[in-house]
């Protein structure tokens, strides 16, 4: 459940391994995920294990939303958070396991590890990760590496538990072992689990959708009767595991830095009172960006009057814009007729004194956009507070927002300071701007998650 980070290639003689831990691109990763099971392999991201020899190494989708591991052979290895030191001490070569059906399917290799049981629920058979050593960090943590036998990757020539990879052909996930407060009877801990989906909405309409994907790498806090962070999974999920009874809430943590990022969902869960376990609790979000619009100053300049001819006539532009409640600045009815340079006259001049000449001329230049076939009419932006339709009144496709701020024209032609109308005008304006300028399209894919150091607590 934790984000891989982005870490600095580690090579000092001072580490008795050479582990490759690059800059991981996640857009070129293989797919899937890994995650750490008991011996059954029924008990998957319990992530707190009484004994080394308890933790096994299982792979591939562990809900609907999933997908697979490639199928093929792969190196494993056992090292602490941070990726600088080994700590598996059998030869490589031994830590082999082989995936089919996109899920582990165990131990591979001339010296194979031990096997856990056949799990029937979704064909995997888990594979130990024992031999390795007591890890550095002081709170007990590892981290587990899947790597996949590509051209890239080799086992060291002067010390075979060593692999060099690329960090695109690996996935990780990290568990803790509590050997000192276990004895060898020692059962798991027990407790409820809260968990969830950060999933891109794509249309906005604030449920997880089959076909829909999750965000890696986003942050979740964990607040109530006991306090915690993670970050979500390659599938998007996360997890707060071995809860103690008592009533929570979680909450999603919004990066601040580009891209811009807007919720579909609520943002904060609360009243989550376990036992039972509370699954499902989800947060949409979308990432807004460019669709293609192009401005008032470039349907002003010579480029935009030559889009306007680009089919031989400035007749189909100049009738469609005839044909809408475009408004001078006193109100009255603006008609470029056939004349570009009225239009242009008109386009330079508009100003906010009257609302709906403003609104008029980012119409227009709009209206443009999508009759040259530079923005789709089927495009989602976020116009918060219109009155538009979608999630919450905060988002509307293209079309529909020419609709609304032509019919607000109709309406009404002369809206200065003071008008009622003035408000709900200034807002259209302010979307059909935002879109001229490509900053609120609901972008198709989820962009790149960027925290900075400055992101502090969601928690209410």
């Amino acid at each position: 459940m934790l984000r891989i980070k982005n870490l600095t290639r580690l090579l000092t003689a001072a580490i008795v391994v050479a582990l490759v831990v690059g800059t991981i691109d996640i857009a070129n990763a293989i797919t899937g995920s890994i995650f750490t099971s008991t011996e059954d392999g029924t008990v998957v991201n319990n992530n707190l294990y009484g004994a080394k020899e308890d933790v096994y190494l299982n792979g591939g989708p562990q809900n609907p939303h999933g997908t697979g591991l490639p199928n093929g052979t792969y190196y494993f290895q056992v090292t602490n958070p941070n990726g600088a030191t080994l700590l598996s001490t059998d030869s490589a070569v031994c830590r082999q396991l082989t995936v089919a059906g996109g899920v582990v399917a165990g131990a591979a290799g001339p010296c194979p590890h031990a096997e856990g049981d056949f799990n029937p629920a979704n064909g995997s058979t888990p594979v130990q990760l024992f031999p390795f050593d007591p890890t550095p960090n002081p709170g007990g943590e590892y981290k587990v590496w899947l790597i996949a036998q590509t051209a890239d990757t080799s086992i060291d020539g002067s010390d075979d538990k060593v692999i060099h990879f690329d960090n695109n052909d690996a996935k990780t996930d990290n568990f803790k072992v509590n050997e000192e407060d276990c004895t060898p009877d020692c059962a798991l801990p027990e407790g409820s689990v809260i968990s969830g989906f950060k999933f891109y909405d794509a249309n906005v309409n604030g449920i997880f959708d089959g076909g829909e994907v999750g965000i890696q790498g986003w942050q979740v806090e964990l607040f109530g009767a006991a306090s915690n962070n993670t970050t979500t999974d390659v599938n998007g999920e996360y997890a707060f595991s071995n809860l103690d009874p008592g009533t929570y809430g979680v909450c999603e943590i919004i990066p601040e830095d580009a891209p811009v990022w807007v919720p579909t969902t609520p943002s904060v869960i609360t009243g989550l009172e376990v036992p039972p376990d509370k699954e499902d609790n989800n947060f949409g979000n979308v990432c807004l960006g460019a669709g293609g619009g192009h401005t008032l100053g470039f349907w002003s300049n010579k480029n935009g009057e030559a889009k306007m001819k680009d089919n031989g006539s400035l007749n189909p532009e100049l009738s469609l814009l005839n044909g809408l409640c475009l408004r001078n600045a006193s109100g009255t009815d603006f008609n470029p007729g056939t004349n570009y340079g009225n239009f242009r006259k008109w386009l330079l001049s508009a100003n906010a004194t009257n609302m709906a000449y403003m609104l008029s001329a980012q119409l227009a230049a709009m209206e443009l956009n999508v009759e040259g076939g530079i923005v789709s009419g089927g495009s989602i932006v976020y116009a918060p507070s219109c009155g538009n339709t979608g999630l919450n009144n905060n988002f509307i496709t293209i079309a529909d927002l020419m609709a609304a701020a032509n019919g607000a024209l109709c309406a009404d032609g002369f809206t200065p300071s003071g008008d009622p109308n003035r408000a709900t005008q200034e807002c259209l304006k302010d979307a059909l701007d935002d879109a001229n300028n490509n900053l609120n399209f609901v972008q198709a894919t989820p962009c790149d998650v960027n925290y900075s150091n400055e992101e502090g607590s969601c928690a209410p």
